[in-house]
Parts: structure tokens; C-alpha cells; sequence
């Protein structure tokens, strides 16, 4: 699917200047083991190696993955705070809006979380794209605004068509609405 937009993928963004920048090429090496700690589910060492990495270079990805880390343990605020973090080194990166949505829709800031799924929506470098769609839906319809979730649960649908069970849920709403 086309956007209106340029978008980049993390390759993109980092490749250039990791060749030349050590500090960010160790960085970068840090949040790869990071992520394969959070795949075998060590949140504490994925922690760990997160906050080393942002020592050594700080980077939007490794501030807004640390903060899923800080989710996962319920620390919602601190999940927050690096999520804007994340934002102030890179506000092309769509991911800590989302995730910040998330965060206020796990604490019922419901039209608070809108405006920051409104803002990954636009993001140039982010990846689930339908995710903001998704959670926008999951919103309109805890309101029991059912039309607008579902244009909503449509728009996602048509950025993940491999996603069965995001046809699924756009199915059931279209059934639900007959």
C-alpha cells in the first residue's frame, strides 16, 4: 500500500551512520541483544542491555523499546517518559506514539490515546503500519462509535491483508452492524 508519504525503514535510517560511528554501531549491536533477550522472554536483561545501548548512543528505537520493557513490568509512566524520549531524538519514528496510545488506553485516557494513534498514523519510519488503525478501532469501539471502528479495523485491514485475524475482526463488525 501506498502512503502520501516518504517512509524509511530502520535499515535506512541507521546503515550510513553506523559505518562511521562506532559508538552507534556498539549501540545498535546492544539492542539486538536486547531484542533477543525480550524473545526469550529475560525483560530484566533486555532492560539492561537497552539502557547500555542508550549509553552508548542514544537512538528513538532503543528508548521506545526500553519503555515496552518498563510496560511489560507495569511501570506505564516510566513506559511513557521513554516514549517521549524516543520522540525528541527521532520524531519520524512512529512506534512511541503508538505505543504511548497504548500505554493511555491501558489506563483508560481513551481521547487522550487518539491523538497520539492520530500521530503514528503519519509516522515516516514505522513498522506494523496498521497498529494506530487497530488501536483506533479498539477505542471507537469501547465508545460504541461501531461505524467510525470500523473504517477504522478497514484502513488496517488494507496495510496487513496477510492478517486473518484482523479480517476476522472487520468481519464480525460488519456482521455485528447488519
Amino acid at each position: 500500500m501506498n502512503e502520501n508519504f516518504p517512509t524509511m525503514s530502520f535499515e535506512e535510517k541507521y546503515e550510513e551512520e553506523a559505518r562511521v560511528n562506532v559508538d552507534l554501531r556498539k549501540a545498535l549491536e546492544l539492542l539486538e541483544r536486547a531484542s533477543e533477550a525480550h524473545k526469550n522472554d529475560d525483560i530484566d536483561q533486555a532492560i539492561e542491555l537497552y539502557r547500555e545501548s542508550l549509553a552508548y548512543c542514544p537512538t528513538a528505537d532503543a528508548h521506545t523499546y526500553l519503555g515496552w520493557m518498563y510496560s511489560i513490568q507495569g511501570r506505564l509512566e516510566e513506559a511513557i517518559e521513554e516514549c517521549h524520549q524516543a520522540i525528541e531524538v527521532d520524531p519520524e519514528f512512529g512506534n512511541p506514539y503508538n505505543d504511548i496510545g497504548c500505554y493511555l488506553m491501558q489506563m483508560e485516557e481513551f481521547e487522550e490515546a487518539t491523538g497520539w494513534l492520530e500521530k503514528a498514523k503519519d509516522a515516516p519510519r514505522y513498522d506494523p503500519r496498521h497498529f494506530p488503525y487497530l488501536n483506533l478501532g479498539r477505542i471507537l469501539l469501547k465508545q460504541g462509535k461501531h461505524g467510525k471502528a470500523l473504517g477504522e479495523l478497514y484502513q488496517a485491514a488494507r496495510r496487513a491483508p496477510e492478517d486473518k485475524s484482523l479480517r476476522h475482526q472487520l468481519v464480525e463488525l460488519i456482521a455485528l452492524l447488519n
